[in-house]
C-alpha cells in the first residue's frame, strides 16, 4: 500500500464523511468505503480486505476528529450545552426513556464533566473506528467481486 495515496484517500474520505455522517451509523461505513474507492481510483490497485479495513478506519478517525472538534467548539465556545442536553433528552424520550427521571438528568449532566466527555468520546471513537473498518473491508470485497465479472 502506498502510504501517501492512502493518507490522501483517508483525508478526502474523512472530510467528506462529515457530510455523509448525517446518515446515522451507515454514514461512517460509507466513509470507510469511500476511502477505499479513492485509493483504488488513484493507485489503480485493489487492496486486500485487511488493508482496506485499516484505510477505512483511518478515514473514520479523520471524520471523528473533525466532528469531535466541532462539537467541543459548539458546546464550550458557543455555549451550546443546553441545546445539546435538550436534543439528548428528546432522543431519550423517543426511545421511551423517562427523561424526567432524576437519575437520567444526573447522567446527562455527568456527560459534561471532564471524565464524562472523555468516556463519551472514547466510546464514540471506538464505534466510529469499527464502522469504518467494516466499510473499508466491505468495499474491498465488493471491488474484488466486481473485478471477477470482467
Amino acid at each position: 500500500m502506498d502510504r501517501r495515496i492512502a493518507g490522501r484517500a483517508a483525508l478526502k474520505a474523512g472530510v467528506a464523511g462529515i457530510l455523509i455522517g448525517m446518515i446515522p451509523l451507515l454514514g461512517v461505513v460509507l466513509t470507510g468505503a469511500l476511502a477505499v474507492y479513492f485509493y483504488r481510483r488513484e493507485s489503480k490497485l485493489t487492496l486486500p480486505a485487511a488493508l482496506a479495513a485499516r484505510l477505512g478506519a483511518a478515514a473514520a478517525v479523520v471524520t471523528f476528529g473533525i466532528s469531535a472538534f466541532l462539537l467541543v467548539i459548539r458546546i464550550f465556545v458557543f455555549h451550546g450545552q443546553p441545546e445539546y442536553i435538550k436534543s439528548l433528552t428528546q432522543i431519550a424520550q423517543g426511545m421511551g426513556i423517562n427523561a424526567a427521571d432524576p437519575d437520567f438528568q444526573a447522567g446527562i449532566h455527568n456527560l459534561f464533566t471532564p471524565v464524562g466527555l472523555v468516556m463519551t468520546f472514547f466510546f464514540w471513537m471506538l464505534i466510529t473506528v469499527v464502522l469504518g473498518l467494516a466499510g473499508g473491508a466491505l468495499a474491498s470485497l465488493l471491488q474484488r467481486s466486481g473485478n471477477t465479472r470482467g
